[in-house]
């Protein structure tokens, strides 16, 4: 199957599975071994080091370990590699894990210590940038500030398009550009495989919270980077040596979810719009961030960049944070939860939560709220939000009337 040219969506259902037919099963298998039987004592030292040093089990030899080789892992990564147009990709026990994995290793590999951030990020992203905790120094600029703030001791740009949580759409051909010779990372979570493939659009390195839409059902957790070959040993190398390689449990759940990924995504896509064109008729919400809409999509990214806008939206409510508090705590069908891309639609404050240890000149609007869309009937979903705006409004008028 690797041999032939297939559809993404067929890439999506039969990915990572090549070698089930000679296991002679048809649904994947799920290795939970935490240690492996050794051949003999050299072979076994052999696989060790070749394993703890970024490497590929070799005939012969043994997995030895759980903390460096897992099959069930290998098969979604080399499945998610496909998908991402990639030669390999490394799989981690979350989306934070990956970041921090491959801050780590490009600093080591490099031996400089600068990124240089776009902003707005995933506010774990940010804080981690921020805190200067792994001895990494950051420069957070604008997308039309990278070529100024890349030093000669940067290792890395870093961005997220569609960002989070205002969703605004980052040119990667144009950022590449601007890097120069610095490698560029893009957090390609929102956006998924199915809609938008960095490596092809120059980036090195492409990074998903597989958590989200990869696993599609808010039951598992995961993190994984899609890269050259050079830079997954890198990956490898620092995943066995900090031990944050993912469980197997977590690489089969999400590997069976990139089978209905390219489904999920489109139909949440759809939904989405039906939803967010509805948004744009309500009195109580300022603005409504959805990159479907022309005024959120001025470079004309989706349709070149990204094949379509994706399912999430982030609005602005008139009443302020206030009226966020009341839509939030009034949604019914909606859950009120952080995460996002699983198969029923969540609904968060991203300056209260996710964005919480922002720095506050970059922290998100206290009247945005962001909506992640799911599988449900788009006209219940609008029902819902139809109730609960109408206590976010009574929050306005609240506020307003105590003003006086």
């Amino acid at each position: 199957m690797a041999s032939m040219t297939l559809h993404p969506d067929s890439i999506a259902v039969h990915a990572g599975r090549d070698d089930l037919a000679d296991l002679g099963v048809h649904a994947l298998p799920l290795d939970l071994s935490s240690t492996n039987p050794l051949p003999d004592l050299e072979l076994g030292g052999m696989s060790y080091e070749v394993l703890a040093t970024g490497g590929h089990p070799f005939e012969g030899g043994s997995n030895v370990y759980a903390r460096l080789w897992n099959p069930t892992v290998a098969r979604f990564e080399e499945a998610l590699a496909r998908l991402e147009h990639a030669e390999e990709a490394v799989a981690f026990s979350s989306g934070m894990a990956a970041m921090t994995a491959t801050m780590l290793a490009i600093a080591h590999e490099t031996g400089k210590r600068h990124v240089v951030a776009v902003r707005p990020l995933y506010g774990g992203t940010d804080h981690l940038l921020a805190s200067g905790q792994l001895g990494i120094e950051t420069t957070f600029c604008s997308p039309d500030g990278v070529a100024a703030a890349v030093r000669d001791d940067t290792a890395l740009v870093v961005l997220e398009s569609p960002a989070n949580p205002t969703l605004d759409l980052v040119d990667i051909r144009a950022i590449v550009a601007a890097a120069g010779e610095v490698p560029v990372l893009v957090d390609n979570t929102f956006a998924t495989p199915v809609l938008q493939q960095p490596l092809d659009l120059g980036a090195a390195l492409s990074l998903h919270s597989a958590t989200k839409y990869l696993g599609g059902h808010g039951d598992v957790v995961g993190g994984v980077v899609a890269c050259d070959a050079r830079h997954a040993a890198a990956l490898r190398r620092t995943r066995a040596i900090t031990g944050a390689i993912m469980h197997p449990l977590a690489a089969y759940l999400l590997h069976r979810g990139l089978a209905t990924l390219p489904v999920r995504v489109r139909a949440q896509q759809a939904g989405a719009r039906i939803v967010a064109e509805w948004l744009t008729t309500h009195d109580g919400i300022a603005r409504v961030r959805f990159p479907g809409f022309a005024e959120c999509d001025p470079l004309g990214l989706v349709g070149t960049q990204q094949s379509g806008p994706g399912a999430m939206i982030s609005i602005e409510l008139a009443g302020g944070y206030d009226a966020a508090r009341a839509l939030t705590t009034s949604v019914r069908l909606f859950t009120h939860a952080v995460s996002l891309g699983s198969v029923d639609s969540l609904i968060q404050h991203p300056a209260a939560l996710t964005h919480r240890p922002v720095q506050s000149d970059a922290k998100p609007s206290d009247a945005l709220v962001r909506l992640s869309i799911g599988l449900e009937d788009p006209a219940d979903l609008i029902a819902d939000l139809e109730q609960a705006l109408e206590a976010s409004v009574g929050a306005r008028d609240e506020r307003r009337a105590a003003a006086v």
